[in-house]
């Protein structure tokens, strides 16, 4: 009885509190590096049968993830110098520099599957969304510093954020990218309530933006034909409902512990996207229930460390880091329960992919920003209470 008390109170200071003997979060680097470690051996496995079609090579899309995932690391290395203070004042320029990439694409935009989001810049197809996302929450977290009072006191305070918002949202939904609309509007929402922001304007902005997704998707025939397949996929299994059907199919086969590492059938070009946004049907099928679990267990530490970091950071009025450290677990959480919600059938199909996980170089370069801005967060603040410490000690010595 006692062991378990004593095992709680262990995860419980884990969890909630830093380490004194370190200035940065070690756990934060380890899940992290986990999970791209994960995400590369899945796309390894998920893109072998797509890569020998259209290369003739098993492990092209390996090797352009690897790539990614060493090109991610260095411009983390790179991000980590930046102090908060840049970040913070550079956050309005680089807001308008991710409206004119949005705006861009729309013009000289390279078009997959009939979505017109991606930018070529040689190597790499940049995806402006992933940008915009980052550039957003920000912006609002240096918003809530600076207007902290107007948000809590005041409905235009509340409002103003959500402007810029609406102009994001806007060229998103030209693309057509309404997974990245909802993903921003949630975290952004999240972030207000978090400062401090009425109840009854969060319920209000929570129920009009329900009501103007659903206009959206009512607008658009494709996307009300997405709606009806994933209520029941098996209506129409060849058609609106494949992809969802192929990637339930690969859950079912996966069973508890899985087909085993390679042995993925729905890989073989029977599920779409295996290796990018359905890349956790696969991970389901080859390692079964407790993969998955292990993968989602993996991301919600993350998640929660992002969350206690903000609230500490909070507690010590360094509002601009606590502010942006909920952006990020708010972000890393609902973009993670999207994307798996997709695939077991219980969300509508929405392009997003698996934190750190999935195929692709723009979303794993932006997510690895996110946790390095995460490790400096919770540097600076560790930082300040080292400080505060060696004070405390002096004086205590004097």
């Amino acid at each position: 009885m006692m062991g378990t008390k004593w095992e709680k109170i262990n995860v419980w200071r884990w969890l909630s509190w830093p380490d004194q003997t370190t200035l940065y979060d070690r756990y934060i680097v380890w899940i992290s590096l986990g999970l791209m470690l994960v995400g590369f051996i899945m796309v390894s496995s998920a893109s072998i049968p797509l890569s020998s079609r259209l290369a003739d090579q098993p492990f092209y899309f390996a090797i352009r993830q690897g790539i990614y995932l060493i090109g991610a690391i260095i411009v983390a290395g790179m991000m980590m110098q930046i102090s908060l203070d840049k970040w913070q004042q550079f956050s309005v320029p680089m807001l308008l520099i991710s409206l004119s990439l949005l705006g861009a694409v729309l013009f000289i935009g390279h078009s997959i599957n009939g979505a017109l989001r991606w930018l070529p810049l040689g190597v790499i197809n940049l995806q402006p969304a992933e940008v915009a996302k980052l550039s957003l929450f920000l912006f609002v977290s240096g918003y809530l510093v600076r207007r902290h009072e107007e948000v809590r006191e005041s409905l235009t305070g509340f409002l103003k954020p959500l402007a810029v918002l609406i102009v994001i949202a806007l060229l998103l939904l030209a693309q057509p990218d309404l997974g990245s609309v909802v993903v921003m509007f949630v975290t952004t929402l999240g972030m207000l309530f978090i400062a401090g922001a009425k109840l009854w304007q969060f319920c209000v902005l929570l129920f009009s933006g329900i009501a103007l997704v659903a206009m959206v998707i009512i607008t658009e025939p494709y996307r009300i034909s997405r709606v009806t397949s994933f209520l029941d996929p098996w209506q129409d299994p060849f058609g609106s409902g494949y992809q969802l059907t192929q990637s339930l199919m690969a859950f079912g086969r996966g069973d508890w512990l899985g087909q085993g590492l390679g042995n993925s059938i729905q890989k073989l070009e029977y599920l779409p996207e295996a290796h990018t946004d359905f890349v956790v049907a696969v991970l389901a099928e080859e390692l079964g229930l407790v993969g998955v679990i292990s993968v989602l267990l993996m991301i919600f530490a993350l998640v929660l460390r992002a969350l206690f970091i903000g609230k500490r950071c909070l507690e010590v009025n360094q509002l601009f880091g606590g502010f942006l450290a909920f952006g990020i677990g708010i972000w890393f959480a609902f973009q993670t329960s999207v994307n798996v919600g997709v695939a077991m059938g219980l969300m509508p199909t929405k392009g997003l992919t698996l934190p750190l996980v999935s195929y692709g170089g723009s979303s794993l370069f932006i997510m690895s920003t996110a946790v390095v801005l995460l490790l400096r967060i919770d540097h600076e603040y560790r930082l300040t209470a080292f400080e505060t410490h060696e004070r405390v000690t002096v004086h205590d010595k004097t």
